[in-house]
């Protein structure tokens, strides 16, 4: 039985950072592990343009812990007055690796996204010119549309028609929660790729509601069935290099969660690489852990792999992760997996 696993250092491909002291709290959990990140833009107010992203980023190298290697890998917010040339800009000069759609309100600080996809019908040609890809919160908004069903009608109402209508243009569904998103993935012949979050392998709606509702269990895209949980597994142990980690951690301070309206994110920057270990021995597919962490995500995105490695051991012991990070806006509680952690990063 193998018990320690050496690869090439991950990279994670949604996450949320936050700002300010919040920024500073949750950017070495990170920085610990992942060489690089793609970064989620939903700021109040949204990285929009490139001069944002570029600010960002800056705040970003100046929050790191000393001596810490993590390339910050800038997106910008699509709203429908997104300029094209700066999108195209901002892409030529090496700054910005993604454009973000949030459908307007489906999210946490969502509210300046897209209500009319054919409004930013321009930006999204240009992006198919360049190879820019376009990130996508796979859910629609209308209020009669069941919030376990957001994903599917997504799918149809939304991803497929703007594929027809932009053939060329590279797309990552990020976060997929359902069997229905695996199998739109699975189907594509090129062009589109999708990520997989660390808490949905874990998982189902079961444990954000049984036995009194779990905050920290609370996110969006909520968690589903558990045959859509194991859709996720199956897809994420595959090998298929169209699914890899976005782990979607998103911090919010306690206070925030654990109120009559809670906010949606699982942080789980601190213990991702030993709760994947866990999840792909469980399911045999340890020899997979590399592909979904560190070599299909830079495939997809055109750049590199990490030159550096992680080692990843095995032991008797489970390990002991804190249950909160600190931070001047309030604590931070760390997922929980709900099993004990036997793989440590070494």
């Amino acid at each position: 039985m193998t018990d320690s696993l050496l690869i090439h250092r991950p990279d994670d491909w949604h996450l949320h950072l936050r700002d300010g002291a919040m920024l500073r709290a949750v950017l070495p959990e990170t920085a610990r592990h992942f060489g690089r990140a793609i970064i989620m833009p939903n700021l109040v107010p949204p990285v929009v343009t490139s001069a944002d992203a570029g600010a960002y980023r800056d705040r970003i190298l100046a929050a790191l812990p000393e001596g810490a290697e993590f390339d910050p890998l800038m997106t910008l917010y699509l709203t429908e007055g997104t300029d094209p040339a700066d999108v195209a800009a901002a892409h030529a000069s090496g700054l910005v690796k993604a454009v973000k759609l949030y459908p307007a309100g489906a999210t946490t600080n969502s509210d300046s996204g897209v209500r009319d996809i054919d409004k930013v019908r321009p930006v999204l040609e240009v992006m198919a010119e360049i190879g820019l890809p376009l990130c996508t919160h796979g859910e629609v908004t209308d209020p009669e549309i069941d919030i376990f069903d957001r994903e599917a009608v997504f799918i149809d109402r939304v991803m497929d028609p703007l594929r027809r209508a932009v053939p060329e243009l590279r797309v990552v569904m990020e976060h997929i929660t359902t069997s229905d998103a695996v199998e739109y993935v699975s189907s594509a012949s090129a062009g589109l790729a999708a990520t997989i979050t660390t808490h949905h392998l874990v998982i189902n709606r079961n444990h954000l509601l049984v036995g009194g509702i779990r905050p920290h269990y609370y996110c969006l895209p909520v968690a589903k069935r558990e045959t859509h949980r194991l859709a996720l597994r199956r897809a994420a142990t595959s090998g298929d290099p169209r699914f890899f980690l976005g782990t979607d951690s998103a911090p919010h301070p306690d206070h925030a969660k654990e109120t009559g309206c809670g906010c949606a994110g699982c942080f789980t920057a601190t213990n991702t690489m030993s709760i994947l270990a866990h999840v792909f021995e469980e399911d045999g597919a340890l020899e997979r852990l590399e592909g979904f962490t560190s070599l299909n995500g830079p495939n997809f995105y055109r750049l590199p792999v990490n030159p550096g490695t992680l080692h990843l051991e095995k032991q008797a012991e489970p390990m002991s992760y804190p249950a909160k990070i600190a931070c001047d806006d309030g604590d931070v509680t760390v997922f929980d997996p709900g099993f004990p952690l036997h793989w440590r990063v070494i």
